[in-house]
């Protein structure tokens, strides 16, 4: 099967969408990962749950964990007041989620591959012609297990 075939819908957001939408997509449809596509539909990050949440503590916390223990919630209701103002792409810098993503004739284990290279939950399938890019959807790792299982009759 290759990734045509395999490819789902997925929610994404732009480089210049919100900071504050994108985490709220997350949230709200409980999502494993933020896919970001910039302004001409290429992937520009894909960002695991736990990253976002990392990029929303402070650094002073992430340091110091006896100091996370002692902060209140009153404190931690904060940490969102650091996105408002912010763009996607300027709160996560895209080089440091660099996203996984191959062309619709990627087979599965080209994908299984990347996905477990790049340690992100899952690879954006795109289709390139003559109007530029587009994504087709994506191909999560549950997906990709319940394939694999599929094919080897586990299932």
């Amino acid at each position: 099967m290759i990734a045509r075939d395999l490819a789902e819908p997925y929610p994404h957001v732009m480089t210049n969408d919100a900071a504050v939408d994108a985490v709220r997509l997350v949230a709200e449809q409980n999502l494993p990962a933020l896919l970001v596509l910039d302004a001409d539909g290429t992937p520009y990050a894909v960002v695991p749950g736990s990253q976002l949440v990392r990029q929303l503590v402070p650094e002073y916390v992430m340091e110091d964990p006896l100091l996370a223990a002692v902060i209140d919630d009153r404190h931690a209701d904060a940490l969102a007041d650091e996105l408002v103002g912010k763009t996607v792409a300027q709160w996560i810098p895209g080089r440091s989620f660099k996203p996984a993503f191959v062309g619709p004739d990627a087979g599965i284990l080209q994908i299984a591959a990347l996905m477990a290279r790049t340690h992100v939950p899952l690879v954006a399938v795109i289709d390139r012609d003559n109007e530029g890019r587009r994504l087709l959807g994506v191909v999560s790792g549950a997906s990709l297990m319940r394939h694999l299982l599929d094919v080897g009759g586990q299932a």
